[in-house]
């Protein structure tokens, strides 16, 4: 879905909306002081682009989401973290036995 519609829009396809919608930075700072205002039960990582996986990795890492309890729905962290790293994503295709194409640093 459009991240913006689900927050906005309020027509006969639409039943609900976003109680709130933030205009912050996705870092985590930021991301951490919604958390704790809102106490979210979780919180969708795969629908901000490049920045909110880095942010969501980020803050995974430092525990942040252990720390509030708030659930990661959808793709998890470390899948992120598996595909982001070129050898951890070559490792996880060989460990199923698909193949890749060879590649060599330059």
């Amino acid at each position: 879905p459009n991240i913006a519609s689900v927050q906005t829009n309020m027509d006969e396809k639409s039943h609900t909306k976003a109680d709130h919608t933030y205009f912050l930075p996705v870092t985590p700072d930021f991301v951490e002081e919604v958390i704790k205002k809102e106490k979210p039960e979780g919180i969708v990582i795969s629908m901000g682009g490049q920045t909110a996986l880095n942010c969501a990795v980020e803050m995974y890492l430092d525990g942040i989401f252990d720390k509030y309890n708030v659930q990661v729905l959808g793709t998890s962290v470390q899948s992120v973290i598996d595909t982001e790293d070129r050898q951890l994503f070559c490792d996880k295709l060989n460990e199923i036995g698909e193949k890749i194409a060879e590649s060599y640093t330059a």
